[in-house]
């Protein structure tokens, strides 16, 4: 029996909906992860000292302010700094079709678009995870 998956959801930004994201971090505690989850406002700076501290597997954003290329690209600069090399990053929210190219290259393993199931985002984090599922 591996260790059990450790999340961390934040909610980077002054966008101050969260319920996306509550639902989703719930859905991954009731399938068995432990979830770390941010609260609002978040600065990518505090969301990679929040990822560092609690030895996390991954992160996931959600980002429905239109801010989300800023917001990524902050991430990943900064957990490069920190040589965060086996953290996993994906998000969700609005995000354009056009933008999710770009942010595969910055290192966002996922992003998941309004539409996306909660069976789906727990899947595809047991799948692409590195802890070892339960």
């Amino acid at each position: 029996m591996g260790e059990r998956i450790r999340v961390v959801v934040a909610k980077p930004g002054l966008d101050g909906h969260d319920r996306g994201a509550k639902v989703v971090a719930r859905a991954l505690r009731d399938a068995g992860m432990e979830v770390i989850y941010t609260g609002l406002h978040q600065t990518p700076e505090q969301i990679v000292e929040t990822v560092i501290q609690e030895d996390a597997d991954c992160v996931g954003l959600s980002v429905l302010s239109g801010a989300h290329m800023t917001l990524f690209r902050r991430l990943t600069e900064l957990l490069a700094e920190r040589e965060v090399t086996d953290v996993v990053v994906f998000g969700g929210g609005i995000i354009p079709e056009a933008d999710l190219p770009e942010l595969h290259r910055l290192g966002v393993a996922k992003v998941f678009t309004p539409g996306a199931t909660m069976e789906e985002i727990v899947n595809w984090v047991r799948d692409n995870v590195g802890a070892g599922v339960q």
